[in-house]
């Protein structure tokens, strides 16, 4: 995702740079070509710095139809901030390179010039957060979404207890499938998700861990680190590590971490569950 706002970008600033230089030409503005670029790659520069920032925001705090009106105002704020950060980093970028090249640059009227700047960086905010929501919805409709399949159809049986649900209903590409809670591998939270793996296939449910782990039968499925639930079953190995920690060895190959604070509890459980793999811890 970075590089290809590092391309957007630069594509931008190139084109920029060029016009720029062509109206001064045509125009007898007496620019120097070098300040033409320092002043149009200071920009875009500042800007791909601030992205990561904004991308873990989307993640962290994803505008969905239950949550963008609480979310919104928080990233109108976050815009402010945005367009604060561009302008200082763009203004110390350029007075340090006119510094270098024997010049000084002059930012003029701050007020004015953030107004300005705000007038075009609200709407490249809106449209990265826009861009990224986009992105994510669609790598979801093609991977799959889950959800808990919480009510059944009217003419059949319930497919699950109230307190351990037996199946998930992922959306994937408009259709419909049911994933068995029995062919879950693990669970990793992702943001407001929790990536399910089912056979070597990441399947996002819009829910947190702790939620989901309140879900699932303890016996079978244990916490093994704040950001992993695993299925004993699928745990071939413990490998200890240094300071308490160790790395679970799974059965399609994957290693998984283990923190101390889950290591003594995930050992116990899997004591009386899984004999073999205690053995081998």
């Amino acid at each position: 995702m970075l590089l290809f706002w590092a391309v957007v970008f630069g594509t931008a600033a190139i084109g920029n740079t060029l016009t720029t230089r062509i109206d001064a030409i045509r125009y007898h503005v007496p620019f120097e070509t070098w300040h033409i670029v320092v002043n149009e790659f200071s920009s875009p520069l500042v800007s791909l710095a601030l992205i990561p920032f904004l991308l873990m925001a989307c993640d962290r705090w994803p505008l969905h139809a239950d949550t963008w009106r609480r979310y919104l105002p928080y990233y109108v704020a976050a815009s402010v901030l945005w367009c604060a950060g561009h302008v200082a980093g763009m203004d110390l970028l350029r007075m340090a390179a006119y510094a270098l090249g024997g010049d000084a640059f002059d930012p003029g009227g701050l007020v004015l010039q953030f107004v300005y700047e705000y007038l075009k960086d609200v709407r490249t905010f809106f449209f990265i957060v826009a861009l990224c929501h986009a992105v994510e919805w669609f790598g979801r409709q093609v991977v799959g979404e889950a959800s808990l399949l919480a009510e059944p159809d009217d003419e059949a049986a319930p497919v699950e207890p109230v307190d351990r649900p037996e199946r998930f209903l992922v959306r994937k590409l408009g259709r419909d499938f049911l994933v068995a809670t029995a062919d879950i591998e693990w669970a990793q939270a992702a943001g407001n998700y929790v990536n399910l793996r089912v056979r070597g296939r990441d399947y996002p449910l819009r829910s947190t861990l702790a939620a989901l782990e309140a879900r699932l039968d303890p016996v079978v499925f244990v916490r093994a680190h704040r950001s992993y639930v695993v299925r004993l079953a699928q745990v071939t190995s413990i490998e200890p590590l240094d300071a308490g920690e160790a790395r679970l060895h799974m059965a399609d190959g994957t290693v998984l971490p283990c923190s101390r604070r889950y290591r003594e509890a995930l050992r116990a459980v899997a004591s009386g569950a899984e004999p073999a793999m205690a053995a081998r811890a």
